[in-house]
């Protein structure tokens, strides 16, 4: 629309699908990788960029007030590199399928986002320290763990736990 088709080449949000564990439940969600950002390929000239200064809820550019910063493609790629390996890891897989074979998909672990903070009382529900409550003390969402204190005798005890051994009380 706005005759613009010319100058305005590709919107996209980046998004990536990240493993959030809800009530002890894993469930994958796309999740957008800059909240609140849209990346717009585009010819910068000034009709174009007013079209899009002016379009509904765009609030401001990156850079200056009066000439938006292009990002560099190293920029671009890095944002968008997982959607358009996951986009030729699903084209892999229907052509394998389609064929009667079967495809190679490269094992990317999915990002582990837990619904708890520091702080939080959660219940252990699984392993040596089953059926106990517990304070997390410290989270590591890379290595999927978390560090938590657990009262033993009378004593706060600090013990370190996988996302999958607790749930939020």
């Amino acid at each position: 629309s706005l005759n613009m088709e010319d100058y305005i080449h590709e919107i996209v949000v980046p998004t990536e699908e990240v493993a959030e564990i809800k009530n002890g439940q894993r469930k994958m969600v796309k999740r957008t990788v800059l909240p609140g950002y849209v990346l717009v390929r585009m010819d910068l000239t000034d009709e174009s960029w007013a079209a899009v200064r002016h379009t509904p809820s765009v609030t401001g550019f990156v850079g200056h007030s009066h000439q938006p910063v292009p990002l560099s493609m190293d920029e671009v790629e890095k944002m968008l590199a997982p959607a358009v390996v996951e986009a030729a890891v699903a084209q892999a897989e229907a052509a394998a399928a389609s064929a009667g074979g079967t495809a190679v998909t490269p094992t990317k672990k999915p990002i582990e986002v837990a619904d708890f903070g520091v702080n939080d009382s959660v219940l252990i529900v699984d392993g040596a320290f089953a059926t106990l409550h517990a304070t997390i003390t410290e989270i590591n969402a890379e290595a999927q763990r978390v560090k938590a204190l657990v009262e033993i005798f009378g004593r706060e005890t600090p013990v370190e736990l996988s996302f999958s051994q607790i749930q939020r009380v």
